[in-house]
């Protein structure tokens, strides 16, 4: 299983900027565009019906409390929702 946080990102900010290098480091955390994650197999991700700039994160269970922590703390992140998808 695979926790996938399905991202909003602030209107001018850098998705880049959603997490640290060093949370992407030890988490082993992957955003994703929805095309990449489409490409990967990730099926069901549609682009925001609003037009609002979108990323995916994909983590393991171990680090979705300490993802979800970082992403609060983004301003990158406008708002977020958690969903959980079988590997």
């Amino acid at each position: 299983m695979l926790i996938v946080f399905e991202v909003v990102v602030a209107a001018g900010a850098d998705p880049d900027s959603l997490l640290s290098e060093e949370v992407l480091q030890e988490t082993q955390a992957q955003i994703m565009t929805v095309g990449d994650a489409t490409a990967v197999g990730f099926s069901g991700v549609q682009p925001d019906p609003k037009g609002r700039e979108l990323r995916l994160i994909a983590c393991a269970p171990r680090d979705a409390a300490f993802v979800q922590r970082r992403l609060e703390a983004s301003a990158a992140a406008q708002s977020f929702r958690r969903h959980e998808v079988e590997a």
